[in-house]
């Protein structure tokens, strides 16, 4: 049957991509909450738990690139709509996951899916508006992920402690089952902007190696065999960007960081962003459960605080993006986010829920000021036909920073606690570690703030 010719763009797109957009990191932060009742459940130690939110980061960054550059070959409407497909049918998997080995790889095809969806989402979405309204559809876009955000670990708490973790993951299925048919009838069916073109399968090989290698290296620190795995994955990169330069249609566009200023900087201060952030709700979950003592639901309630402002803010951060320079905007934002991590890394057990909750209400300021606008940065400094390079680059870069955060959570959990199981004899030390990494984040915001300032004005 001919789809109606409304179809083929605005609301219809807007509505496909914005629910694309709020099942991820749904799935990402409605599963934090869950981790201590998994971990009991199935024996598994903190390291190994992190495993569970570090193994869809990971396999998303393996695959992402290659995804990206296969919908610019194949088209970025069936990509997406397969990507809905693995989405929903690894969530399926998920729900009947009978040890912590199967958990970690269903975790990890869902993460496919994921790649799948974050490298078409935004040059679909660009495509169907015109340049002026970017801004306010990047905004809302942008809303939609802090949206998920910020239900997941409220609605992760309730169904935990009510029905089961399990129940967490059967969620996505309803709705990726959903999104995937609203998907097929109303997204126009455009072709591949590099139809012809070869696959770099050895780049594509190469760039997932690599990234494997470092962020596995991180979780064996302190052992010697952590030196082995992360020169190994510093060597792949320089062998990466060797391939790449070298071979007729790359993976990877490794020549648009070097010509462009403002699209570099700004894919920069975007990795800094989420390295310095992402892994806060994963540590604040143990805090406030382990340390605080309170229940998984109650737990997802002081957690929603964060998100559900960066939501509410999102679209008015977009449109401001569009007459304010968008690096003043987004430094700001990102120096806010720094100020709040170091006060998070003050954090004793006997901080009160009434302190934590404001400053978790002012880092949703921050990251809402920077994210907005500086996604208006990155897909305005670049020209309308690398729309789609853009796109997986926003990706990317999002997804290596949520990688290296896990993979700093990962490191001082190792560091302070070791391979075993959290105990109240080990909550001084797990304490210690939380403060630590985020005193790590904080550090690393403010970094990002002079990347952010160094992009200069972008009209």
């Amino acid at each position: 049957m001919k789809k109606p010719e409304k179809a083929k763009g605005g609301k219809p797109v807007l509505i496909v991509t914005t629910i694309g957009s709020f099942l991820m990191p749904f799935a990402l932060s409605a599963v934090n909450v869950a981790l201590p009742s998994i971990g009991k459940e199935l024996n598994m130690h903190a390291v190994s738990l992190s495993w569970v939110a570090l193994a869809f980061t990971l396999s998303a960054g393996m695959f992402l690139v290659p995804c990206g550059k296969l919908a610019d070959i194949w088209g970025q409407t069936r990509m997406f709509i397969a990507g809905n497909w693995v989405f929903t049918i690894a969530s399926f998997l998920l729900t009947i996951a009978a040890s912590s080995w199967t958990l970690i790889a269903f975790r990890a095809m869902q993460g496919l899916g994921a790649a799948m969806l974050y490298g078409t989402v935004l040059a679909i979405l660009v495509a169907a508006y015109p340049l002026e309204e970017r801004g306010r559809v990047l905004g809302i876009n942008v809303a939609s992920v802090y949206l998920g955000l910020s239900l997941g670990p409220f609605i992760g708490g309730v169904l935990t402690q009510n029905i089961g973790w399990r129940s967490v993951f059967f969620l996505n299925v309803p709705f990726g089952l959903l999104n995937t048919f609203m998907a097929m009838w109303w997204l126009p069916r455009r072709p591949g902007q590099r139809k012809g073109e070869s696959f770099d399968i050895v780049g594509s090989c190469i760039y997932g190696a690599m990234l494997f290698l470092l962020l596995y290296g991180l979780s064996l620190i302190p052992g010697i065999t952590a030196v082995v795995f992360i020169s190994g994955g510093v060597a792949g990169v320089i062998f990466f960007i060797w391939w790449e330069k070298r071979t007729k249609h790359p993976v990877l566009d490794v020549g648009l960081f070097m010509k462009n200023k403002g699209f570099t900087l700004s894919s920069t201060a975007a990795l800094i962003n989420y390295a310095a952030t992402f892994a806060v709700a994963f540590l604040l979950s143990f805090y406030l459960q382990h340390i605080k003592g309170l229940s998984p639901q109650k737990a997802g309630l002081v957690l929603v605080c964060q998100p559900v402002v960066q939501a509410a803010l999102s679209p008015l951060a977009g449109r401001l993006s569009d007459k304010i320079e968008p690096r003043i905007l987004a430094s700001l934002g990102m120096a806010i986010a720094a100020f709040c991590l170091f006060i998070l890394a003050s954090f004793t057990s006997d901080t009160s829920i009434a302190f934590i909750i404001p400053i978790l209400g002012l880092f949703g300021i921050g990251f809402a000021l920077f994210s907005s606008p500086n996604m208006n940065a990155i897909m305005s400094s670049v020209e309308d036909r690398l729309h789609g390079v853009a796109s997986s680059m926003v990706a990317t870069v999002r997804t290596l920073g949520q990688m290296f955060s896990m993979g700093i959570a990962m490191l001082t959990f190792a560091l302070f606690m070791g391979q075993v199981e959290i105990s109240p004899a080990l909550y001084p030390l797990l304490l210690k570690a939380i403060k630590t990494a985020c005193m790590i984040f904080g550090i690393l915001c403010v970094a990002g703030v002079f990347a952010s300032m160094a992009r200069g004005n972008l009209r």
